[in-house]
């Protein structure tokens, strides 16, 4: 019996431990989730101020949403440094003879370059939107671009995305 209690004891104390980050993670989220709200409303009260207001009200309304901006930005620097693991991977190693070159929307990659070992999978693990149908977000150099998987042509691309 002695045991038994003793194990409890030690299972309810490691408990907190773990969910100390989970909370942080939540609360993170939570913060950028309220940063993008508050943007949303400065930016409702700019267009306000500019239709009903005087040049001072204006003046107020756009110092708020370029503050917004700022916070926003800030709190998703925190979110990406407080889930830096999610978005580090291993080394690119493109296929034989790469040579990087940052790409644009209708770059047409040939055929090795999207192949399945350069696919990102769990794209909602990284924040990404839903591929349409046909199309995968791809790993190239430390950017990841969607991909039409028929044609090779870049869809989307995000620059300097993996670090």
């Amino acid at each position: 019996m002695r045991k038994f209690i003793m194990t409890a004891l030690a299972a309810s104390t490691m408990i907190p431990a773990i969910a100390v980050p989970v909370a942080a993670q939540a609360q993170s989220a939570r913060e950028v989730r309220d940063s993008q709200r508050d943007l949303r409303q400065d930016q409702r009260e700019l267009r306000q101020a500019q239709r009903y207001g005087d040049r001072r009200d204006v003046r107020d309304a756009r110092r708020d949403v370029r503050d917004s901006r700022r916070e926003l930005r800030e709190d998703w620097r925190d979110y990406r440094r407080s889930h830096r693991d999610a978005y580090r991977r291993p080394a690119y190693v493109g296929p034989r003879g790469y040579a990087y070159r940052p790409v644009n929307v209708g770059y047409r990659f040939q055929p090795e370059y999207y192949g399945n070992r350069y696919w990102v999978n769990n794209y909602s693990a990284y924040r990404l939107p839903a591929p349409a149908r046909g199309a995968r977000w791809v790993r190239y150099g430390n950017d990841v671009a969607l991909v039409n998987m028929r044609t090779g042509r870049v869809i989307q691309v995000y620059n300097q995305f993996f670090w």
